[in-house]
């Protein structure tokens, strides 16, 4: 069997648009990788490229059959459209609930987009998926510090928390909740020496049950240091 002929006529298209499902699904991960996020670099480029493949195969992985039958029908949408649904269980994964906040949905809705970047590359459309490509980088990037512009994060005070890896968020959230304060979001960073940095957005209106609250979370086990912020 010749090389030729193994490899089929198509081999190098085929290659330059999982390589490039390979660059613009891993810079979209890169970004999710460095701010800790719970899927990174290695999730979203095999999310990309994995739906490049099935697009790759719904387009060229049948033309044989088709050429020697001709009572065969062709739907190059079926294989996409099972990818699209399907990667919502993994989106789902990426969820976490605290409290009454739910953290995890930029990364899920990341994914989700790097999917249909996968499969408009795998359909050869390239300028169409560096466009999107782009557009998520300056969502996922720059809007995200404008947020901290926003009236709601400028008017709302937070608990921030410096803790060892030995707490329990849960704990801390327990507290918060049996104090009677609302948590609004809750956002964790990691810190040399496998210290957490733990910010905490509630309603700090009850400014007399905050000593109770500080008291109580302070005496958790891996607590470092609590302080309100503004």
């Amino acid at each position: 069997m010749e090389l030729e002929q193994f490899i089929g006529d198509d081999f190098g298209v085929i290659v330059l648009r999982l390589f490039i499902a390979l660059l613009l699904s891993g810079l979209i991960g890169f970004e999710r990788e460095i701010n800790n996020h719970s899927a990174g670099f290695r999730t979203h480029i095999l999310v990309g490229v994995g739906s490049c493949l099935m697009m790759i195969l719904s387009i060229f992985g049948f033309i044989t059959f088709m050429n020697q039958y001709d009572n065969i029908q062709f739907d190059p949408a079926r294989i996409p459209s099972y990818v699209i649904s399907g990667i919502g269980f993994l989106g789902a994964g990426t969820i976490i609930v605290y409290g009454g906040t739910i953290k995890g949905l930029t990364t899920a809705a990341s994914i989700w987009a790097v999917a249909g970047i996968g499969l408009v590359i795998g359909a050869g459309m390239y300028s169409v998926a560096i466009v999107t490509t782009l557009i998520i980088l300056i969502s996922l990037i720059f809007f995200n510090r404008m947020e901290h512009f926003f009236p709601r994060f400028t008017t709302s005070n937070f608990i921030e928390l410096i803790a060892s890896e030995e707490f329990e968020i849960h704990e801390a959230v327990k507290s918060v909740e049996k104090n009677g304060f609302t948590i609004k979001q809750v956002e964790i960073k990691l810190l040399e020496g496998n210290r957490r940095r733990i910010h905490i957005w509630t309603n700090m209106k009850k400014d007399n049950k905050l000593i109770y609250l500080f008291d109580e979370i302070s005496k958790l086990p891996g607590v470092v240091n609590i302080t309100k912020r503004n």
